[in-house]
């Protein structure tokens, strides 16, 4: 079968992937479309560092093509989105309703697929640029068959990363002032999620003018192409400020635009040794720097939640899908995502 492998080198679309049958709990999927996160440019440029020979790929959905013993949620024929995290659901972490901090979830990359008899690693837990991939039951969450799969795919990162963040991480109460550093795939689900938090003043910062449209789209009610332009609306600081870029002075610049009680939200990914600095005396008025991994989400609660949301109209998923490619033109999806031509691309098989 086909799919994206990296080799530690060089990334390319292969024709003789091989995958091995799903085991007790375990769930084989028909990959429809999977969309193209900076993460897996990550795992390309080492910003993120991950065994080779690994097929890329996290942000996907599809259908059921089998499932193992023990699984009843789904079966054959069900469409599925699909998570990253491979929780355990029996630690103390999964049990106080905290899955993505699992520790059976993180750093633990399985070899489902193999190529030439030689074992490949699946990335995230997923690997959903492959046209069949293996993930475990929790990870696949049933929706709705109305709901195109190059939309829903989108659930499994962009959205649940950004809506989460402003929703189960941060908790953007109605009223509230957000700022969004980044309106890239993940900067344009917190400006939604804050959108349906009810904050009152979202303001969205991204050095391309172009992203102006659909920040606005989205839920900004202000957009700026610097840090420097939110005092204009926000004088005496924001209530909760997102970095999506993962860039560690643009860090610094959220934790100096918070007001008292803010709260930062640290989204996007730097290199994995990169450190960042602030002030301390401008902590002690009882702001926060804050960690979030993965929306800090209950995929099977989240997931679901979200694609009933999209079809009451109140969240936005095709509009996130800027571009389709087909898998041998994933050169060009990558081409166009660094150069922030898309919101998304979402590759389609």
């Amino acid at each position: 079968m086909r799919g994206v492998v990296f080799d530690g080198e060089r990334v390319e679309v292969v024709d003789d992937l091989e995958i091995r049958d799903p085991g007790p709990g375990e769930v084989l999927v028909a990959v429809s479309a999977a969309g193209l996160c900076h993460s897996d440019l990550s795992v390309i440029d080492g910003t993120i560092p991950f065994p080779p020979p690994v097929v890329l790929g996290h942000e996907g959905a599809g259908v059921v093509e089998a499932v193992g013993a023990g699984v009843t949620h789904v079966a054959p024929g069900d469409h599925v989105a699909l998570s990253t995290i491979a929780s355990c659901g029996a630690c103390a972490e999964c049990n106080r309703g905290r899955p993505t901090m699992c520790r059976r979830a993180i750093g633990r990359p399985d070899q489902p697929f193999s190529r030439g008899g030689k074992p490949v690693y699946q990335f995230a837990a997923n690997s959903a640029f492959a046209e069949r991939t293996i993930v475990k039951a929790v990870q696949a969450v049933k929706i709705a068959d109305d709901i195109p799969l190059t939309s829903a795919a989108l659930i499994g990162c962009a959205v649940v990363t950004g809506v989460g963040a402003a929703l189960n991480r941060a908790e953007v109460g109605l009223g509230d002032s957000v700022v969004v550093i980044g309106a890239g795939g993940i900067g344009l689900n917190v400006l939604q999620g804050a959108r349906i938090a009810g904050a009152s003043t979202i303001v969205a910062v991204d050095a391309n003018p172009e992203k102006e449209a659909v920040a606005r789209q989205f839920g900004a009610t202000h957009f700026f192409g610097a840090v420097e332009g939110v005092r204009e609306v926000l004088p005496d600081g924001v209530d909760h400020a997102f970095e999506c870029v993962g860039r560690v002075e643009l860090v610094r610049e959220a934790v100096d635009l918070l007001d008292r009680h803010g709260q930062a939200v640290l989204l996007g990914m730097p290199a994995a040794g990169a450190e960042a600095s602030f002030v301390v005396a401008s902590m002690f008025l009882d702001k926060s720097i804050l960690g979030c991994r993965y929306g800090s989400s209950q995929p099977q609660r989240d997931f679901a939640l979200y694609a009933e949301m999209y079809r009451g109209g109140r969240l936005l998923l095709d509009e996130l899908v800027t571009a389709t490619y087909v898998l041998e033109d994933f050169g060009k999806a990558v081409e166009d995502a660094r150069a922030g031509r898309v919101a998304r691309g979402v590759l389609t098989f």
